[in-house]
């Protein structure tokens, strides 16, 4: 797995915007028991060494989610479609970042791609972040437009 992440990682970096301190990580734990061992997986996200957004973390207790395999989880995971999810959205040509609708983001990862993407211009990260609702999102924005102490919100 470390050589196709560490190739999905370079990529993703390679389209990162320079202003905006921000790593994606995917580590696999192992966890073992008397019953045998089974890995862990954990993709997070990180701003300004800040996590902004963590894969199991900020899912698992997701009263909202439509998702039923989680309970299963560490058995059955969301890794391979978050891996999946990124190399679709580094494939997917400039003109169509915007217009597409990313549909096996449950995650709501492909806002924050978005917002640190430098294919994006600083005009259209307001828009981003409306359709986002996310704090995370709104930091990336924030930082992008070099605005301090206000809601990404009420920018004009």
């Amino acid at each position: 797995m470390s050589k196709r992440w560490s190739k999905l990682q370079k990529e993703l970096y390679g389209i990162r915007t320079s202003d905006i301190n921000m790593q994606i990580h995917c580590s696999i734990y192992r966890m073992k028991s008397s019953r045998g061992t089974t890995d862990i997986p954990r993709y997070w996200i990180t701003v300004n060494k800040q996590v902004v957004w963590d894969y199991l973390k900020d899912f698992i207790h997701n009263t909202e989610s439509q998702r039923s395999d989680l309970k299963y989880y560490p058995y059955v995971t969301d890794i391979s479609e978050i891996s999946s999810l990124i190399r679709e959205y580094i494939d997917t040509p400039k003109d169509e970042l915007l217009s597409k609708d990313f549909n096996n983001d449950h995650w709501g990862l492909t806002y924050i791609l978005k917002a640190i993407d430098r294919r994006i211009g600083k005009r259209r990260l307001k828009d981003i972040s409306l359709a986002a609702g996310s704090e995370a999102v709104d930091l990336i924005v924030k930082q992008r437009m070099g605005i301090k102490d206000q809601k990404c919100h009420s920018i004009a």
